[in-house]
């Protein structure tokens, strides 16, 4: 699969389009967050 053709998401806290990545390949539909450090920052958006 090319780059261009992989699919993308929008991350729940900083609101940036994300690509899927080989490690998320099994969790793909779960993934919600474009990094560790959105994920720990999920409660403190300002």
């Amino acid at each position: 699969m090319k780059k261009a053709n992989l699919p993308t998401k929008v991350c729940t806290v900083c609101q940036r389009r994300f690509t899927w990545r080989k490690k998320w390949e099994k969790v793909w539909d779960e993934v919600k967050y474009c990094s560790e450090r959105c994920k720990r920052n999920k409660g403190g958006r300002t």
